[in-house]
């Protein structure tokens, strides 16, 4: 991988739990707050500057996790900005079924929207749990003893997870740990996740319903069983633009009501999912109250809390501004 020729200063250093020696190290000693890598204007040139910074070269079959997503809607990461980034690990845009319904609930449709967004003009993209799923183990967990993923998934030797930061109508915001957990889950895995591991069947779901921090601890151990599966070769890069209180899997999401913020990178996802939210906080943008009170009102920062307590990542930072 070439070298960057771009200066890099270190502009914050957040200390913000002690959990930071439970945490993957993957990218820092345990006595080091992970890395989170900064570049404010977005553009698809600095999306390849900032997967240069990280340092970690995708190889091999590269499946790039991102949301296609839904019939009618637009807030999503659009293929113009993030098609020089998939060329250039000569990646698969990869997916799987949802559990709820609409224009991803079944592999044709799924396929059909990637086109109409126009994904499939940038990339090969698979449904991977068109033909099935597979059960990842989870470590350390409380709700999960395993993780159902797509099947497709264990044809890939690298990940780069590629998200849209924004809110969540159930988690209250969606980023890298969301991500890889109901993102890769199969669509039975979905509902495994929602229901914290009542059930499989979509249909039986919302009757199933857990407690909230039980919903939201189901993310982050379904995302670690990812995150270990996948050792050292993943790595996590998010777009804080367009942020609307709503997920890109909403057809008619409600308006951004806050200006972008820019790309945010790390190989950690708790540390990059943890930046972003500081970075909502700290905006000087007075529509940041709407998606702040949807993060709030979700509790959804516990799903980083209880990510650092099973040692999926830290909430303990050092932001490096790429210039």
């Amino acid at each position: 991988m070439k070298k960057l020729g771009i200066a890099i200063t270190t502009s914050a250093v957040l200390l913000l739990s002690a959990a930071c020696g439970q945490a993957n190290s993957a990218n820092r000693t345990p006595e080091a707050p992970a890395r989170v890598y900064f570049i404010r204007e977005i553009n698809p040139q600095n999306l390849v500057k900032i997967y240069e910074a990280l340092g970690r070269e995708a190889k091999g079959r590269v499946a790039v996790k991102l949301s296609t997503g839904e019939p009618g809607g637009s807030n999503f990461l659009q293929p113009a900005l993030i098609g020089e980034l998939v060329k250039k690990v000569d990646g698969t845009i990869v997916e799987c079924n949802t559990a709820y319904g609409g224009g991803h609930a079944s592999t044709a449709d799924h396929l059909k929207a990637a086109a109409d967004h126009g994904f499939t003009a940038i990339a090969p993209v698979d449904i991977m749990d068109a033909e099935g799923e597979t059960a990842l183990p989870v470590r350390g967990s409380k709700h999960l003893k395993e993780d159902f993923v797509g099947r497709n998934y264990l044809n890939y030797d690298f990940t780069v997870v590629l998200s849209h930061f924004k809110g969540h109508a159930m988690g209250g915001f969606g980023g890298a740990v969301k991500n890889i957990s109901i993102g890769i889950a199969s669509s039975a895995g979905k509902a495994w996740i929602h229901s914290a591991g009542k059930t499989k069947n979509a249909n039986e779901m919302w009757g199933n319903l857990p407690a909230q921090d039980d919903f939201l601890e189901s993310m982050a151990e379904a995302a670690k069983a990812v995150a270990d599966h996948c050792g050292d070769r993943i790595l996590y890069i998010s777009v804080a633009n367009n942020l609307s209180v709503d997920c890109d899997c909403d057809a008619h999401p409600e308006a951004p009501r806050m200006g972008d913020i820019g790309i945010l990178a790390s190989l950690d996802p708790v540390a990059l999912d943890k930046a972003c939210v500081d970075m909502v906080y700290a905006s000087d943008d007075p529509g940041k109250v709407h998606l702040i009170e949807r993060m709030e009102s979700r509790h959804g920062i516990h799903t980083l809390e209880h990510g650092e307590t099973i040692g999926l990542g830290s909430q303990q930072y050092e932001l490096i501004t790429l210039r």
